[in-house]
């Protein structure tokens, strides 16, 4: 029987983190059941042809250059009393410790006709092959993605952009409604509707109606998408309504499974002696709040993993938990969020919000963009809470800047006095700055 220090069951962001890490140092073993590891976030422009959708596939040999061994196989049974793991291949593998990094599996809604031909989840290989098939071979005309997030609106313009007439359906009232509030997510939606695309907000996915296949898809105002076109008798309906944690092996043992996943502390660490998890499979809390919170993206796992491997080297750290700091491109626009939106602020704090609107370069040069940011605060603490930033140049630094600003919960006060730099072809005049604008206006509101 194999026996590892570290066993490692998954092979996403988290298990090749730790494999970097403690590959040459700790005997490290990582069994995947996939044939890759995928790069989730740019599977939609494989399908838009942006990058071949071998660029979505992460090599083999970042465990193995790492020092670890990969093991292709798929985990059947974990037996925590012996200490073993059992594989549908007929191994047994033994561990001093065990870390479950297991991922998530998108949720496909118990409706009817989510069986049919041409309906589709989004997160696997398997499921990149599905859909470019369909959308390449079978000459389909027209498409429906439910779910308005990130992946969704992605999916969506990757789609409409291969010649489909494609809708998007969400329950929310505007979309990425988990990264913007609706007051922000206009640029968002004028690119969409830009781009050719139909949107549904506000309304449910009912039925899928159909003869075996994905001909009509019904929703709760009454609405019928006939997906049906000239030379197609059905075509696509893609669900992008969320993860859920990939615990399924686990639910009839001893470790503690909640409502999000496998219960950790702020170490990583099980109920079980040895047994840890971490990524989307893990139930955490927001940093914020404190409370329960989801925390399914890469940048979260990849913390997560690197803190229990140094710790594993002797690290005393601790993880604060999910801040879950996001960006994407809609056509034109990038958008980002950060933290608390107002919407899932309030209830929970006395909340001001201050926006400002600058340009993204000097406004006298040519490339000079607009950018807007929004800033979410807690008027009786003045602790930075969240923050959005739409504009016409990429977001992300300024969303990790404030995520910064959060995790080490400063104040609108301590941002009034943020020492920034300045260039005209990367900043705004010297007079002002993003941050410190939204900053001054919150206190501006307060009378501080």
């Amino acid at each position: 029987m194999e026996n590892y220090e570290i066993l490692v069951i998954g092979g996403g962001p988290a298990a090749i983190t730790i494999a970097k890490i403690l590959g040459k140092k700790k005997m490290v073993g990582v069994i995947r059941p996939e044939d890759h590891s995928m790069i989730y976030c740019a599977m939609p422009y494989a399908i838009e042809g942006i990058v071949g959708m071998e660029k979505t596939l992460k090599s083999d040999s970042l465990v193995t250059d790492a020092g670890a061994k990969l093991i292709r196989d798929k985990v059947s049974s974990v037996d925590f009393e012996k200490k073993t793991v059992l594989t549908e291949g007929g191994k047994a593998i033994g561990y001093e410790k065990l870390v479950i990094a297991t991922g998530s599996d998108p949720f496909l809604p118990p409706i009817e006709g989510n069986d049919y031909k041409g309906v589709h989840v989004f997160k696997s290989e398997h499921d990149l092959k599905q859909m470019n098939e369909a959308v390449k071979g079978k000459k389909l005309e027209k498409a429906v993605v439910v779910g308005a997030g990130a992946i969704g609106v992605e999916l969506a313009l990757a789609l409409q952009q291969c010649g489909l007439e494609t809708h998007i359906v969400d329950m929310a009232d505007s979309v990425l409604p988990n990264l913007l509030d609706p007051d922000m997510a206009g640029p968002a939606e004028e690119q969409l509707a830009k781009a050719g695309l139909t949107l549904h907000l506000g309304q449910k996915t009912e039925k899928i109606i159909g003869d075996g296949k994905a001909e009509k898809v019904a929703l709760d105002n009454g609405e019928v998408i006939d997906l049906t076109g000239e030379n197609s008798s059905y075509g696509i309906v893609a669900f992008s309504v969320g993860m859920r944690a990939g615990v399924e092996i686990f639910r009839e043992t001893k470790l503690e499974i909640g409502r999000t996943g496998i219960v950790i502390d702020n170490k990583m660490r099980t109920n079980i002696p040895d047994v840890y998890a971490m990524g989307d499979c893990a139930q955490f809390v927001s940093g914020i709040t404190g409370e329960i919170s989801e925390g399914k993206l890469a940048t979260n796992a990849v913390p997560m993993a690197r803190m229990f491997a140094k710790n594993i080297l002797g690290a005393g750290r601790e993880y604060k938990g999910f801040f879950n700091g996001a960006a994407t491109r809609v056509g034109d626009v990038f958008v980002g969020g950060t933290g608390l939106s107002e919407q899932a602020a309030r209830g929970k704090y006395n909340v001001v919000t201050g926006v400002a609107e600058l340009t993204t370069t000097f406004p006298i040069m040519p490339e000079a963009k607009p950018v807007k940011m929004k800033m979410v605060a807690d008027a009786d603490t003045m602790r930075v809470l969240g923050a959005q930033v739409v504009s016409g140049s990429p977001v992300a630094d300024k969303i990790d800047t404030i995520t910064l600003a959060i995790q080490n919960e400063l104040t609108v006060n301590d941002l009034t006095e943020f020492s920034y730099s300045a260039q005209p072809y990367q900043s705004f005049f010297p007079a002002n700055n993003l941050i410190v604008a939204c900053a001054e206006e919150i206190l501006s509101k307060t009378g501080e």
